[in-house]
């Protein structure tokens, strides 16, 4: 069987991957990036070399790999093998095309919830009351140090939109059109001493709750945090 992993929420879909890995004693763990079609040969054909029992884990073949023969080749040798099970992890939202490639795979999504995008849209100065609601809503679902990644990430970018130099920042360039636009808008919101003092006062937040040091939970941390804002 040929099980895919892939979304958005990466932590989650990678501690599925991981916890389908404890359960088969004998598993081979390939990177997508490098991985061959002469390695999968071995595996699959190598006699006494492997197991009887072929547990192959495959991670970012698609997110590392650009379209090759090769790649076509390791896609078709992987559809012929009925018995195995094969484990794909990838650490994006995979395509349809890229999906189609694998056949009769089961494919397991991990998408983060909109209440997120909505949470992390909504983030300007006085809209505090909505803000805390929303975070309690996405608490339901993701979790809060993923929120605050999240967040963190939120502030980079609108901070990167605010200097001369965002054109040099590969995260700002990665973003869609429809995708900077609304966040250039968002830091419209903003000026740029202020958002520097809210950047560096949650990255001391962060940094106080992995260090220990944060002198109260960090959902309540986050929640006068964006009293705040």
């Amino acid at each position: 069987m040929i099980t895919i992993i892939h979304g958005d929420d990466t932590s989650t879909s990678r501690n599925y991957f991981l916890s389908q890995k404890i359960n088969f004693k004998n598993s081979i763990s390939f990177s997508g990036e490098k991985l061959t079609l002469t390695e999968l040969v071995q595996v699959f054909e190598g006699g006494e070399l492997f197991s009887d029992d072929k547990n192959v884990f495959i991670e970012e073949l698609f997110s590392k790999r650009k379209p090759s023969k090769e790649l076509t080749d390791i896609l078709i040798y992987l559809n012929k093998n009925k018995s195995a099970n094969i484990f794909f992890w990838e650490n994006k939202i995979l395509t349809a095309k890229s999906l189609s490639w694998i056949k009769n795979a089961v494919v397991k999504e991990f998408k983060f919830p909109k209440t997120i995008f909505l949470f992390l849209d909504s983030i300007k100065p006085g809209n505090g009351k909505r803000l805390i609601e929303l975070f309690h809503e996405t608490l339901k679902t993701t979790e809060i140090e993923i929120i605050v990644f999240m967040i963190i990430r939120q502030l980079r970018l609108l901070l990167a939109l605010h200097e001369k130099s965002s054109t040099n920042i590969e995260e700002v360039n990665k973003l869609q059109s429809w995708q900077k636009g609304k966040l250039e808008k968002q830091s419209k919101y903003f000026d740029l001493e202020s958002l520097k003092k809210i950047y560096k006062r949650l990255f001391e937040i962060d940094l106080g709750n992995k260090t220990g040091n944060l002198n109260m939970p960090l959902i309540h941390a986050i929640d006068f945090f964006l009293l705040d804002l």
